[in-house]
């Protein structure tokens, strides 16, 4: 999404905007000066629209960038965890996010569906270094119908 409306990872909101308002007139056939020299861009204009519903929703764009960052992890040549971290010693954060210091300074988040999905390896934001998070799956069901 970053690639598709040109802007950077750490981005404002205003320039996502920006950038999504010029993506839009850019590709629609109305709005563009076929006088121009530039060619007509391809793009779909849902992309677009999912692109900034994501990028422009805080919850929604750290989510985005954690499966960026997981993905980046797992295409990398198998990192090895510096250190085992217990989710109990993580701190929740907004909403369905887990964050740790890293001792770079930066910060180690893992969300809901990392976990759901059974993820534990989570790199720090600022820095290469790669942690394996100890949690345990409850079985929702099993867990109400037991306490």
């Amino acid at each position: 999404f970053y690639q598709l409306l040109g802007i950077a990872y750490d981005a404002p909101l205003s320039a996502i905007k920006s950038a999504y308002h010029k993506a839009l007139l850019a590709s629609h056939p109305d709005k563009r000066l076929f006088t121009s020299a530039i060619p007509p861009v391809n793009v779909d204009i849902a992309l677009l629209k999912e692109a900034y519903a994501t990028l422009s929703n805080v919850s929604s764009r750290i989510a985005y960038d954690n499966i960026l960052r997981n993905a980046r992890v797992k295409t990398s040549t198998g990192p090895r965890p510096a250190q085992v971290i217990s989710l109990e010693d993580f701190e929740e954060a907004e909403g369905d996010v887990w964050t740790h210091a890293c001792r770079c300074g930066g910060t180690y988040r893992i969300i809901e569906e990392d976990m759901d999905a059974g993820r534990h390896l989570v790199g720090c934001e600022s820095c290469s270094e790669v942690v394996w998070v100890g949690y345990e799956l409850v079985d929702d069901e099993h867990h109400s119908a037991n306490g």
